[in-house]
């Protein structure tokens, strides 16, 4: 496929248009008339992907993260990024992102999270202004109310999470729950509005906690693992259109130390 075909596939689900206006999503390297045969999925584009699609014959990265937010002024290989950008040049790969596009459709990251996890009747929570269809975090419900420790666990499981934090439950068990991938703690007055019993998300300060307490079960786990199953959507939108890999060099780069 022509590269410009695969952009529109997945702006079909996600525009670029409704991106951010700080956001910088869409081609980041590359010709969009060139011809793609094999795309190399990722959350983020660092240089084990860049090495990884290399080594693999990958024509093209696809990301959620973006490469690039700002201007470049010179490319001399002395930052993580220009040595990213200078090999994909150099091995002929395209570099797409997909982020706050992806993050807003309900198709997206939150909505996949929330399939993820078994909510039903899901909506956005933060809608649009222009359209209530588009928007950032959703809200919905379990089939079936689950102790507040149940529901810890099973956030824990569902994303291979290796750590979770949370503030003390306000009710005993969880129905109604509001959650955005990334990081999403100024969403948590939207999910106590919307009687939320709980908010997941992602790069959860001290004080946002602190505001939540009392008032709804703040969860917080890490941003990459919230928004690691972007690389299924993306490979579901391509399947059997293009040869689709995901990224095994693609992780969080934060680690956790566990006290014994």
């Amino acid at each position: 496929m022509l590269l410009k075909q695969i952009i529109d596939i997945i702006e079909s689900v996600a525009p670029r248009r409704q991106q951010e206006a700080w956001d910088n999503s869409g081609l980041q390297v590359g010709d969009s008339s060139r011809e793609i045969h094999s795309v190399l999925l990722a959350v983020d584009v660092s240089e084990a992907v860049v090495a990884e699609a290399i080594k693999e014959g990958c024509d093209l990265i696809m990301s959620h993260h973006p490469l690039l937010f700002h201007g470049l002024k010179q490319i001399t290989g002395s930052t993580p990024q220009e040595r990213c950008v200078a090999e994909a040049i150099r091995h002929n790969i395209a570099i797409y992102s997909s982020h706050t596009s992806m993050d807003k459709a309900l198709r997206g990251v939150s909505g996949r999270m929330a399939e993820q996890l078994g909510l039903q009747d899901i909506r956005i929570l933060v809608p649009s202004p222009d359209d209530t269809r588009v928007g950032l975090g959703v809200v919905g419900t379990l089939p079936q109310p689950m102790l507040w420790s149940g529901w810890l666990k099973h956030v824990q499981q569902v994303f291979g999470a290796n750590y979770v934090r949370y503030t003390n439950p306000v009710r005993p068990t969880v129905r109604r729950v509001a959650l955005c991938g990334g990081a999403g703690a100024e969403f948590i007055p939207d999910a106590i509005a919307a009687g939320a019993d709980t908010y997941l998300s992602a790069d959860m300060k001290y004080h946002d906690m602190q505001a939540a307490a009392g008032q709804i079960m703040a969860v917080d786990i890490d941003h990459w693992t919230s928004e690691h199953f972007t690389r299924d959507i993306f490979a579901e939108l391509l399947q059997g259109k293009v040869d689709v890999k995901i990224a095994q060099t693609d992780a969080s780069p934060v680690k956790i130390l566990i006290s014994q």
